[in-house]
């Protein structure tokens, strides 16, 4: 969802700050998708161009028989505009997976020609448990004879791909960021932070029952949690009830300049997620030394070398529990991981990100 104030345009800011790069190559920009207007959050910033045009189309869900029902009404409006906006670019780009990318998947089968890329944003392991419309679409990207002269970026390197799937990532921080990171020693306060939606799929519970695990066995930790979500208010109750508030702290959706300064005082980044794609929460705290802790769900095995520069989670409290405490034993253990998880991530700026958009746009 976008919202409009004034004459600006802002929706989600991971996703906008990308675009941003992708538009410096462009003279003009077509958006589609639905729109309001509204004030935007702390997690939402502006397109920057001169040149946007805004072609709004109907929000819809495909979650329930009204919701169906209802987008038996919308779809051909949907349809209509982003075929006509297609057919005056002169490169499409959609993102994926969601709703309007379902409809752009669809729709762009009628350009066989025209030079395409797409980015999907979310878990391409084909094994993974997926919504069946994310199936689809995973289908049609990577189906040669429907999908035609299109790049598709996805996050990790699969086996058998078809030859427009291109291995890719994504970036926060730029190469004038870097620093030659060394982080404290765990003799002070240890400290975590989670960076995410408040929400089941995201399992915030998960990281606060961990480190409240590793609490109990004596060691002095905090856990920084930031983000927004329907399950703020049942982590607000498990904090109070089992009296961790000196512990953990819930600090709601924050720039990403408080981020930064969060990740560089943490010791580890959690995120034992049910899904993700590229979970830049990982690689943001691994970009500033943070020693990751995460599940194993799309790429994170690879970002973590395995294990090597990190903690592959196995979502069974005592077996992660006693993974951590190895490291919170060995000082030295610990400060390697971190310059491993240091090391890899600073490989990704935007500086790189934009010189491969750069590519991407010239082909």
């Amino acid at each position: 969802m976008h919202i409009r104030e004034r004459d600006l345009f802002f929706a989600y800011a991971p996703y906008v700050r990308e675009m941003n790069i992708w538009f410096k190559y462009v003279d003009e920009v077509i958006v589609v998708a639905p729109l309001k207007t509204d004030h935007p959050t702390a997690i939402d910033i502006a397109y920057k161009h001169n040149n946007i045009n805004f072609r709004k189309v109907p929000d819809f869900s495909l979650t329930s028989f009204k919701n169906i029902l209802l987008s038996v009404f919308k779809l051909p409006v949907i349809f209509w505009r982003i075929f006509l906006a297609m057919k005056n670019a002169d490169h499409i780009h959609l993102r994926c997976p969601g709703n309007m990318g379902l409809i752009g998947c669809i729709v762009q089968i009628l350009f066989p020609t025209k030079p395409k890329t797409a980015k999907y944003a979310g878990n391409w392991d084909s094994n993974s448990k997926q919504p069946y419309t994310y199936k689809i679409q995973k289908w049609i990207l990577s189906n040669t004879f429907f999908t035609r002269n299109m790049q598709v970026l996805v996050y990790g390197d699969w086996h058998n791909q078809s030859r427009n799937i291109k291995p890719f990532f994504t970036a926060t921080y730029a190469e004038a960021e870097k620093e030659n990171i060394q982080k404290t020693g765990l003799d002070t306060t240890i400290e975590f932070i989670f960076t995410g939606s408040l929400v089941s799929g995201k399992n915030p519970l998960y990281a606060i029952q961990l480190v409240q695990q590793l609490i109990e066995k004596g060691y002095n930790l905090n856990l920084n949690v930031y983000g927004e979500g329907s399950e703020r208010s049942k982590l607000e109750n498990y904090i109070q009830t089992n009296n961790l508030e000196n512990h953990i702290v819930l600090h709601g959706n924050q720039n990403q300049e408080t981020l930064k300064k969060a990740y560089q005082k943490s010791h580890f980044v959690i995120l034992p997620s049910k899904s993700e794609g590229w979970p830049k929460a990982i690689a943001e705290g691994m970009f500033w030394g943070c020693i990751p802790v995460a599940s194993k769900v799309s790429c994170v095995p690879f970002m973590l070398d395995y294990g090597n520069r990190g903690i592959l989670l196995e979502m069974d409290l005592e077996k992660d529990s006693n993974k951590i405490n190895e490291i919170l034993d060995d000082e030295k253990m610990f400060l390697a991981k971190s310059k491993l998880a240091a090391n890899w991530s600073q490989n990704y700026t935007t500086d790189f990100f934009e010189a491969e958009i750069k590519k991407l746009l010239s082909k």
